[in-house]
């Protein structure tokens, strides 16, 4: 009798082991019937945002990448200073740099009008970064879905964990192989530097290095809007891929080839070391460039997201319920 019992036991167990993973899985019709208008709302919003500022959806594509680097991708990035949470917007990478807070807010409010206290803000930074991508002759990519949103953040792991623009190549490559991504698909993610621009103090020692690893005439060309003292024209932009600044495509790598690159830590990937060869595969091949670039981001995605009973929904992206 004992052993049925535990028998019984046993199997009620396996159920809610089985019941648990099915629980975690992310899924791309996560709101299929809670939310079936999710994904069209949030579309509409970040589209209207891009309309209003093209640079916008570089830097939608980046808080997705900052959000997930830190902690997983639970909206942690978002959440603003109270006296519980120390912000990650205010570490050295994110601090007047991360942008596009309040286009996810609004996407947020969105969609709270549909279907409240249904979709998180984890997944709408996932959706964002797609239809960015998207909106700007990028790569699509199917999201999948069901990140639940962090109570916490943490500044300390904000600053050891996300990339600087100083890193060198091992940096980089280690940085990435933490969180299970590869040499490939940092290189890859790394080209969604084909879009954006970049503030003066990121590039400056390189422009007026006179080193070897970049153009002379490039070096010439940006340090017209970058003066060489500091603070001088710290937030002074510039774009990441001077030749199409607006467009997702693959003329970073191109660039970098020609010793262009405007961070240090792009020209490092091509600079004689281990993914030189990805680079000048990237640079011919833009099919392959796009389809990496998507693999890679869903990969990012999975980054340890909160799902079943972990988490919350938050109501607020920037603050807990």
């Amino acid at each position: 009798m004992l052993t049925a019992a535990v028998r019984a036991a046993a199997v009620v167990m396996l159920l809610l082991l089985i019941c648990s993973a099915c629980q975690a899985q992310l899924s791309s019709t996560f709101y299929a019937n809670t939310c079936p208008n999710a994904l069209s709302t949030i579309r509409t919003s970040i589209r209207s945002a891009i309309a209003r500022e093209r640079r916008m959806a570089a830097s939608l594509i980046r808080l997705h990448f900052h959000d997930c680097f830190v902690q997983g991708c639970d909206a942690s990035i978002l959440l603003d200073n109270s006296p519980s949470i120390t912000s990650e917007k205010f570490v050295l990478q994110n601090n007047n740099s991360a942008r596009g807070y309040e286009v996810i807010d609004q996407a947020k409010s969105a969609v709270e009008k549909v279907c409240p206290g249904v979709v998180s803000c984890a997944d709408i930074l996932a959706v964002a970064a797609r239809d960015a991508s998207e909106y700007v002759g990028g790569p699509s990519w199917t999201v999948k879905l069901g990140r639940r949103d962090s109570t916490s953040a943490s500044a300390s792991l904000a600053s050891s964990q996300l990339p600087r623009f100083t890193d060198s190549l091992q940096s980089l490559i280690d940085l990435f192989e933490r969180k299970g991504l590869s040499a490939r698909d940092m290189v890859a993610l790394s080209g969604s530097h084909t879009i954006g621009q970049a503030q003066c103090v990121t590039f400056r020692d390189r422009i007026y290095s006179n080193g070897s690893d970049i153009d002379a005439g490039f070096a010439s060309t940006r340090r017209r809007n970058c003066p060489t003292t500091f603070p001088n024209g710290n937030g002074n932009l510039a774009p990441l891929d001077l030749v199409t600044p607006n467009s997702f495509d693959n003329n970073y790598f191109k660039n970098l080839l020609q010793k262009k690159g405007l961070l240090q830590s792009d020209q490092v990937l091509f600079s004689g070391g281990t993914t030189d060869n990805i680079v000048t595969e990237y640079s011919r091949n833009p099919s392959t460039f796009s389809s990496d670039f998507a693999s890679a981001v869903i990969k990012m995605g999975d980054i340890e997201p909160l799902t079943g009973p972990a988490g919350i929904i938050r109501r607020i992206c920037s603050a807990v319920n």
